[in-house]
């Protein structure tokens, strides 16, 4: 296999540790909740699931910190799972990641971004082009707002700070970390300061319609949706500096630095607000800060919302462009992906061609589809690469591990079991996006097939 190393060295501890929260803390914390308390009916049951969750990534990123050091080289889940399980595996990982799931995790992050942007400027919102072709007996109705062209804007724009250089670019998502956490830190303040709420009303219980398990398992994939993202910081290792070292304490820093911050914050919205007042609203950050600020707290946090956005939409684009880049260097990709910038020594091409598929999922304005079934497809891969861990302790215990993963093989273990149960209850609840998911996943196999008999064509 391949050495990955040629990429230029820019991130060192505090870059990479901004990647990792950076690509964390986005959208979901200000949404979510009460989501959450809808299904399962207690503030006290919803810390319970952001502690859960919360573990749950940081079990998942200690294993990635062992591999990571094991493996440093650009391209993440891709290395890995190429090394554990072989090329097939390591190609459909790559076509599921390039063609959907990160894509359009990026696309749907970026759409966000703008839905928070509108509320400065609802004109936004306007369609700017309507059209209404007919396909055999059905017409299509088809239309373009400036919601779906500002996101593919904004897409473009990060996508060529990224060309620029990692330097660069690990310094944006430094900043604007720092910034999304002062946002944070003054809810949490709030919270603290002007809060009224008592153990009793964490205790309060509301009505749910799902039983414990499947409302308490529900609740754990908006949570994880939240934290996703650490994982980011592996797809970009050949560019950490001093890799073996970095990784695991960027991840594992990260990692807890978000789970405080989450629950700090989540226990911050009820002491503001009663439980029945987070159930009636969709942004209950905004609500939080109403109460203590009137409208310019909601201002406020709608400018935070803003800059997490911003930062994570960075995050997702730079740790996103690497796997094409790996792939294409181990010939499952064409080779073109890999080309590097001759003055900026970045992907360029990859960050080119990752920019158009996700500004097409941007164009298509499915957002909440696109995140659901990304979610998914990213959790099996999840699964594979911890399991990974035990294949590669087995099949090469020489392999140099600066790192070796906390509570070896249990905390692995248990994270293979956690992430099955919650792909087995995904697919009970949201039956449609997992078949889909599962399709799509699928669809690797052929293309892989594909793929290999165009190479052979090409050697004979």
């Amino acid at each position: 296999m391949p050495d990955h190393r040629q990429l230029v060295k820019g991130l060192g501890f505090y870059g990479a540790t901004s990647v990792v929260a950076g690509t964390m803390i986005g959208t979901a914390i200000f949404v979510v909740p009460s989501i959450m308390l809808s299904h399962v009916g207690s503030p006290f049951m919803v810390l319970v699931v952001w502690v859960f969750a919360g573990v749950l990534s940081l079990f998942g990123a200690l294993g990635y910190a062992e591999i990571g050091g094991a493996l440093p080289q650009a391209g993440g889940e891709y290395v890995y799972l190429y090394r554990a399980y072989g090329p097939a595996m390591g190609f459909m990982y790559g076509w599921t990641q390039f063609i959907v799931a990160k894509s359009a995790s990026i696309a749907a992050i970026s759409t966000g971004f703008l839905l928070y942007l509108a509320y400065f400027f609802p004109s936004l919102m306007e369609v700017i082009w309507q059209a209404q072709p007919r396909l055999g007996s059905h017409a299509l109705n088809l239309k373009l707002t400036g919601l779906q062209l500002g996101a593919t804007v904004m897409i473009g724009l990060l996508s060529a700070v990224n060309v620029l250089g990692v330097r660069r670019s690990g310094a944006v998502q430094t900043i604007f970390t720092a910034a999304k956490l002062a946002v944070l830190a003054a809810l949490i303040l709030a919270g603290l300061l002007f809060g009224h709420g008592s153990p009793h009303s964490f205790r309060a219980s509301l009505e749910t319609h799902a039983g414990l398990f499947s409302g308490f398992a529900v609740a754990t994939v908006s949570a994880l949706w939240a934290y996703d993202g650490w994982n980011n910081l592996s797809m970009v290792a050949g560019e950490v500096e001093n890799p073996q070292r970095n990784m695991p304490r960027a991840l594992i820093t990260g990692s807890l630095l978000v789970l405080g911050v989450y629950v700090l914050v989540n226990i911050s919205y009820f002491s503001l607000l009663s439980p029945e007042e987070v159930l009636s609203t969709n942004t209950v950050a905004a609500a939080a800060a109403r109460k203590f600020m009137g409208t310019p707290g909601a201002t406020f946090v709608a400018i935070g919302v803003l800059i997490s956005t911003f930062a994570t939409l960075n995050g997702s684009i730079l740790s996103g462009s690497r796997i094409p880049y790996a792939q294409a260097r181990d010939g499952l990709f064409p080779r073109t992906l890999a080309t590097l910038h001759p003055r900026f020594s970045t992907p360029s091409a990859s960050i080119v061609a990752q920019a158009c598929v996700a500004g097409l999922f941007a164009l298509s304005g499915s957002y909440e589809a696109l995140y659901t079934k990304a979610i998914y497809s990213e959790w099996i891969f999840y699964a594979l690469v911890t399991a990974g861990i035990l294949v590669l302790r087995h099949r090469e215990p020489g392999l140099p591990r600066p790192y070796r993963a906390w509570g070896y093989p249990v905390v692995p273990i248990i994270f293979v079991c956690l992430a099955l149960l919650l792909l087995v209850n995904t697919f009970a609840e949201r039956r449609s996006d997992a078949l889909w998911c599962l399709a799509l996943v699928g669809s690797g196999i052929p293309a892989y097939l594909a793929w290999k008999a165009v190479k052979a064509r090409r050697r004979s």
